[in-house]
């Protein structure tokens, strides 16, 4: 099988998937709960822990790992130049979001978020697997090419552009989290700025939790304040549901970045600007 077989885009059907199963190019990846994994699993995919895409400092606990620990994990996923790694999750994409975005920042572009995840495959009857999968070692390994500034904002340059009021930002929290109404942090609320968003209103649970159209999603968007011709930056909690919400920028075309200190790094300290209690209009 060629390598054009396996030239699927960021978001990838399932119909799309099942002919490539099997084949040695493709490495499927789940980061659903392993109670799930282990009752069943698209067949041949690889489970992956979240605990492997996050690195935990002082208060934030979702920032991208170091060096060591991002080899760590190309290393766990077993992938090469050569391969396309098609990711799922049973929560409609947030954790297979965030380790997408983990493997964009150190430049491997060839990997997509499969529609639905688990609960669409499920529905649409494909097969399902409970073997634990083990691949033989790669010869070659991805190579590190650190990019990861082009989807990543940092707290000190995040701050320079809110208090230069130099930057869109897209909290996509819950709206009890915006307005400060739920504490996940020493202080609640959001950074001045910030529209709201919640990343789970572009899924569509009537539907095994498959995006709802994007065009939709885009208008949606703009109704809140937001405009796509401008830079973005997205955060929630810990980098772990706009992990989704980092794809579907990108499948909107946007130019996002993603803050992965995230609230649990904002909201912990105590020289940070917040604002609380404004509802979205």
């Amino acid at each position: 099988m060629t390598q054009s077989a396996l030239s699927f885009g960021l978001l990838v059907e399932a119909e799309e998937l099942v002919p490539h199963l099997g084949n040695e190019k493709l490495r499927i990846v789940d980061l659903s709960r392993s109670s799930v994994y282990e009752q069943l699993h698209l067949p041949h995919a690889l489970h992956v822990q979240p605990k492997l895409l996050v690195r935990q400092e002082e208060y934030a606990s979702g920032l991208l790992p170091d060096q060591d620990g991002l080899e760590a994990l190309v290393r766990y996923l077993n992938i090469s130049p050569e391969h396309h790694v098609v990711v799922y999750d049973d929560e409609g994409g947030a954790w297979a979001g965030r380790l997408i975005w983990n493997l964009h920042c150190i430049g491997f572009e060839q990997v997509s978020l499969l529609n639905g995840g688990i609960h669409a495959w499920l529905a649409a009857g494909y097969p399902t697997s409970a073997e634990t999968e083990k691949s033989e070692p790669v010869d070659e390994l991805i190579s590190w090419q650190p990019v990861e500034q082009t989807y990543r904002i940092q707290y000190e340059s995040l701050l320079n552009q809110v208090n230069n009021q130099g930057i869109q930002l897209w909290d996509c929290r819950t709206e009890d989290e915006y307005t400060g109404q739920r504490l996940a942090a020493r202080r609640g609320g959001h950074i001045p700025g910030a529209l709201h968003f919640e990343w789970s209103t572009a899924l569509n649970r009537q539907n095994h939790l498959k995006l709802q159209p994007l065009e939709r999603t885009q208008q949606r968007l703009e109704q809140a304040g937001f405009n796509l011709e401008k830079p973005v930056v997205v955060y929630c909690q810990s980098h772990h549901r706009s992990g989704f919400a980092y794809i579907l920028g990108r499948l909107l075309g946007w130019n996002i970045q993603a803050y992965d200190g995230a609230w649990s790094e904002w909201g912990n300290r105590l020289d940070s600007p917040v604002i609380t209690g404004e509802l979205p209009s």
